[in-house]
This record gives structure tokens, C-alpha cells and sequence, in this order.
């Protein structure tokens, strides 16, 4: 029986660039909009906090400028404060209050004439292979498209002695997160920073499943990479 291959580029990759703070009040949806609906500054002050960091990352997919990103996460806010008594339920309220941002962000977007629509999101221009070929064994080998001995993924976690390499980690994420195209790194933010679900970022986003995972696979592959040379290196140093 031949073994698996792994699969490691596919796994997620603990990404905590410029962190939100908290993924939001730790309530029932009823009962949050029930405070906002009365009017409490505070669960309204929570919320904002919360979410507004990731409603910049969502609206800057659509728009070329941070104060663009900054008006239309306000007017997304203001729009949420007017539209309240009318909020039905039907979702939750953070995909309610998402699609106000994205269809406010798709209309300036087009105005600007900057963006490419989130619902033309695809993987067409994803070409190419994920992981470099030459790390997987041949198809005459004994266990053909599995990875060779070079090629296979290695354990990164460090030990009490390397403990410095971390805040160099986070830099080298955050930098490596900030070179991915657009929309992978929006959907890894989302996914793994702050820590939406495959539906909630297909919904807020107008991607089909597969094309989301497509996204996810491809942006999570590069950052692996960045981290995978930086390792060797500092393996490298510590045994030489």
C-alpha cells in the first residue's frame, strides 16, 4: 500500500498580521441585535471594534485607497444604524452587515473604475502548480507522486532556544501576506485571521465554493513557502 502524500500546502498556516482584536461579542445574534435595536452604545462600540478591521480588508478587494476603505466601512455603519428595524434575520447579522459593505464597495469601486467585481473572483489566472513538481517523486518511482525525502514537508515548530525567531515569523507572514494577489489574500485574512467560515466567506464575497478553496489553497501554498525557506535557514545557522 503506498503511502500519502501529505498535504501540506493545504493546510492552514497561522497567519496574525496587524490582528482585529476580538472576532466579535461572544452573543446570540437575537439577542445583540435586540441591544442594538435599543440602542445600547456599548454593544453598538463592541461590534464596530470588532468587525470594522476585517470591513477594511473586504472593502479594499473593490477600491484603491485607504480612505476610500475608511468611508465605506462608515457609511456601511451608518447604513447599518438606519436598517435595523427592517433586519429580518434571515442571516446572520455579521453576512447582513458584510453584503451592505460589498454592495456599497462594488458601486465605488465601479466609479473609481479601479476594481474587478468580487463576483468575478475566479481561479483563472491561479495557473500553474501550487507546490514546485520537483518535490514529488517521478511516476516510474516506487511511489510515484508522493514526496521525495528533500521535497517533504518538516516540522517548523521551534524549541525554547529558538523562541526568537518568532516576532521574525510574524513580520515575514505579514509581509508575505501583504505580496499575495488580491483576492487570495482576502480569503486568507478572512479564513485565518479572522477566523470566518469556507460559507460565510463564500457569501460575503459572491465565490463559489471551489473557487474559494481554490483561493484559500493557493494563498496558504505561498505563505507555507515563505516560511519553509525562512526554517531551512534558520535550521541551517543552528546546526552549522
Amino acid at each position: 500500500m503506498q503511502p500519502e502524500a501529505p498535504a501540506a500546502s493545504s493546510a492552514p498556516v497561522t497567519v496574525r498580521p496587524e490582528m482585529p482584536g476580538p472576532r466579535g461579542p461572544q452573543v446570540d445574534d437575537s439577542e445583540l441585535v435586540d441591544r442594538l435595536r435599543r440602542g445600547d452604545e456599548r454593544a453598538f462600540a463592541e461590534v464596530v471594534s470588532s468587525w470594522s478591521p476585517m470591513m477594511l480588508r473586504v472593502a479594499r478587494g473593490h477600491v484603491s485607497t485607504d480612505a476610500s476603505c475608511e468611508e465605506i466601512v462608515q457609511e456601511t455603519w451608518m447604513a447599518v444604524v438606519r436598517g435595523l428595524g427592517a433586519f429580518e434575520g434571515r442571516s446572520s447579522l455579521r453576512t447582513w452587515v458584510f453584503r451592505i459593505l460589498t454592495n456599497l464597495a462594488k458601486t465605488r469601486g465601479v466609479r473609481e473604475a479601479r476594481s474587478v467585481p468580487m463576483s468575478s473572483w475566479g481561479p483563472a489566472d491561479d495557473t500553474g502548480p501550487t507546490v514546485d513538481p520537483d518535490r514529488f517523486r517521478g511516476a516510474d518511482d516506487q511511489y510515484p507522486h508522493n514526496w521525495t525525502p528533500v521535497g517533504a514537508p518538516s516540522a517548523w515548530q521551534p524549541g525554547p532556544e529558538q523562541s526568537a525567531v518568532a516576532a521574525e515569523t510574524r513580520r515575514l507572514l505579514r509581509d508575505a501576506l501583504r505580496e499575495l494577489p488580491d483576492r487570495q489574500r482576502t480569503v486568507v485574512t478572512l479564513r485565518d485571521v479572522n477566523g470566518l467560515t469556507s460559507d460565510e466567506v463564500c457569501s460575503l464575497l459572491d465565490l463559489s465554493a471551489a473557487n474559494q478553496r481554490v483561493l484559500l489553497h493557493r494563498g496558504r501554498a505561498k505563505l507555507r513557502t515563505v516560511l519553509e525557506h525562512y526554517y531551512y535557514h534558520v535550521l541551517e545557522e543552528v546546526t552549522s
